[in-house]
């Protein structure tokens, strides 16, 4: 069981509060989760994943379930945006665009996998990659304990993998939450889609299939 000493990354906090800077019930989400502090300083350091859990539970308990889904997308995305600039080195950026998706989706989830206690905390993170799909998995995780939902909850990790694999993999990536912990399930599971994408040959003119997303 996880235990209040069991940690998080404070993107699940900070970009959270970002998503909600123009939701009217912004601030009543962090007072009713007994974080008002969060709320006046967002924490930069690695936080307490039950304290965490309990904002994300109460945001979805405050909020409608389709502004709650959209808020936590957001803050996903943010997430993954602040990944992108400040945390996965440029050089490594590049060669994940350069190489074909197959091989870019596994060099992504080793990287994710060394960090996945960033966003997972005492969750128990795996991925595998089968052709053109990849597999993510979170046992046990923390950020879905105790709810209980007729539809996968896990929008901010789901908007994070979608961001990531859409920018460094393949722009046609697709990421979908098939099975959760609220809904009963053993494991949250995400199951990632690399469509092919046709592109130009610089050098010759001609048209050829490759999964990689131009690099911005």
């Amino acid at each position: 069981m996880p235990t209040e000493a069991a940690l998080i990354g404070p993107n699940a906090v900070s970009q959270l509060r970002a998503a909600l800077l123009d939701v009217r019930a912004g601030r009543l989400v962090f007072e009713q989760a007994f974080c008002p502090d969060w709320w006046d300083s967002p924490p930069g350091r690695m936080v307490p994943e039950q304290k965490v859990a309990r904002l994300h539970r109460t945001l979805r308990a405050t909020l409608s379930t389709e502004m709650a889904r959209q808020v936590m997308a957001d803050a996903g995305r943010r997430t993954a945006d602040y990944l992108l600039q400040a945390r996965i080195p440029r050089l490594f950026q590049a060669l994940l665009r350069w190489l074909p998706a197959p091989f870019a989706a596994r060099l992504l989830l080793r990287a994710i996998a060394s960090h996945a206690w960033t966003f997972a905390g005492s969750g128990r993170f795996s991925a595998t990659v089968e052709g053109r799909r990849a597999t993510i998995e979170i046992a046990a995780n923390p950020l879905a304990a105790g709810e209980s939902s007729d539809a996968p909850i896990c929008a901010w990790h789901g908007a994070v993998f979608q961001r990531l694999f859409s920018r460094l993999v393949c722009e046609g990536a697709e990421v979908r939450e098939v099975a959760c912990r609220a809904c009963g399930g053993r494991v949250c599971r995400f199951e990632v889609s690399l469509a092919p994408q046709i592109v130009a040959s610089m050098s010759s003119g001609s048209t050829r299939n490759r999964s990689v997303s131009p690099i911005s």
